[in-house]
């Protein structure tokens, strides 16, 4: 199957300026010269690799389009095979007769992720690296991006393969005791053993824990805009997405849905959620919005209660109030990062709003003084949801493990290595320690593919677009 010639669109489908066309495979060069005809009268088939050629795209006496090829040849191109691409029109038109003409002439079309997966095949790549260049594609901020091309040039593979390997050499050690048994020899060091087993214990737990930070970095950090209607919710939206996104009015529970968007913050990205007002009614459409705001609550990292200043400033009743809802919202969802975000400041006094403050700022509630309609605060108020995420290892470009199918590989080997830990503790006998150790390097080849079959392979790759 992956000796054939494949073919496919390499840029987004549409129109455009340009678009690319790959083939990969042992016949690539072949068959494209056969269709391509040199401005200067070049054979394709004759150039060197890492060339790039002007010329037409023709079928018989049809010409198709004028274009660019390039050649790159194996093994020294993205997929390790003889590799051409075709830069010609971004017409949709042209792209499909140049991609039909090569399906007639001994090409097939690439499925999901199969260049890429080419590249892991032949060893240009391993998987944690081939899985980078689809997160490397979907992101769409800072950190996203900085992971992926870190993962991408292998930080995360070769700090696995590092362990994986002195893992392996005293798994061989271990394995040959086993062969002189009856001799009673030792021909691994264990207290080498047991340091090593502390370090891959130690680097292990650290690429666990930051799953934790490399998941919201990687998905976004849902942010749900909470509180009474009428406090400026939607203006706040409006405001952090520089943009007329939600509906502003006077009149109260005027968003009887949620509103969401996504921005990027000091290069993370942030998916904030505008819901309706909390507040006892019997609108009944606006009854369900309320019902839907607990729901995103439920879904979001981090709480911005929101709270019109203007309407506490001399009502003390109001205030109590406002604090019992914000002490009902920390404790229905006491995993949430809370912020307490008091608007409205431009129509209070100083005095007014230390005192507001003073009331509001219990139980190491967040406090945080702004106004939306002027802007003032809201620079703090996204500084100090910069805070609430721990961007230190990244700031420090340490590996962070943004792949669900890495965190159970790593979470399964950790399990082994605490077995193999635990062994040493007790003089667990060789053969005994050996079985441990094998299941522990077999979850770390899980990471890079040293252990792999077509099922793992084909949900991987069934992910990325075609034409990668």
């Amino acid at each position: 199957m992956h000796n054939d010639t494949i073919v496919a669109l390499a840029t987004p489908s549409g129109s455009g300026a340009i678009a690319v066309i790959r083939l990969s495979g042992n016949d690539a060069i072949t068959i494209a010269s056969k269709y391509f005809k040199s401005i200067s009268g070049k054979n394709l088939s004759q150039q060197a690799t890492h060339t790039i050629h002007l010329g037409h795209i023709i079928e018989g006496d049809k010409t198709i389009d004028e274009v660019l090829v390039s050649i790159f040849k194996d093994p020294n191109s993205y997929t390790g095979e003889n590799v051409i691409e075709i830069s010609c029109h971004g017409s949709s038109y042209i792209q499909q007769e140049i991609i039909q003409l090569f399906l007639r002439h001994g090409c097939r079309m690439a499925t999901a992720g199969e260049f890429t997966l080419r590249a892991f095949l032949n060893g240009k790549l391993d998987l944690s690296q081939a899985e980078a260049v689809a997160d490397l594609i979907s992101s769409d901020n800072e950190a996203s991006h900085q992971i992926a091309m870190q993962q991408m040039r292998g930080g995360f593979s070769s700090e696995i393969a590092k362990l994986r390997e002195e893992l392996l050499n005293f798994a061989s050690l271990i394995e040959l005791e086993l062969d002189f048994a009856e001799e009673d020899v030792e021909f691994a060091d264990r207290t080498q053993f047991k340091q090593l087993i502390e370090r891959i214990n130690f680097v292990l737990k650290r690429l666990i824990d930051s799953f934790a930070v490399g998941n919201v970095i990687k998905n976004g950090i849902p942010v749900a805009i909470v509180g009474e209607p009428n406090v400026g919710k939607s203006t706040l939206l409006n405001v952090l997405l520089n943009e007329e996104r939600a509906i502003v009015s006077e009149i109260a529970g005027t968003t009887r849905d949620t509103i969401e968007d996504e921005i990027s913050i000091g290069g993370i990205g942030f998916r904030f959620i505008d819901t309706a007002g909390i507040r006892e009614t019997e609108d009944v459409v606006e009854s369900i919005g309320i019902k839907k705001t607990f729901e995103k609550i439920e879904q979001a990292q981090v709480v911005m209660f929101l709270v019109n200043s203007a309407q506490l400033a001399s009502n003390t009743a109001a205030l109590k109030n406002i604090t019992v809802e914000i002490e009902k919202v920390k404790n229905k969802f006491p995993q949430k990062q809370l912020l307490v975000v008091l608007n409205k400041i431009d129509q209070i006094s100083d005095t007014e709003l230390a005192n507001i403050s003073t009331v509001l700022h219990t139980n190491a509630i967040k406090v945080i003084p702004i106004s939306a309609k002027t802007r003032f605060g809201v620079e703090q108020l996204t500084n100090n949801l910069l805070n609430l995420i721990n961007t230190g290892a990244l700031r420090n470009n340490e590996t962070i493990v943004t792949n669900s199918r890495h965190y159970d590989a790593l979470l399964k080997a950790f399990e082994e290595i605490q077995k193999v830990k635990h062994g040493l503790e007790t003089g667990l006998s060789g053969d005994l320690l050996a079985i441990d150790i094998r299941q522990a390097l077999y979850h770390f080849g899980e990471i890079t593919g040293e252990i792999t079959n077509d099922d793992l392979l084909g949900n991987i790759f069934a992910n990325f677009c075609i034409g990668k």
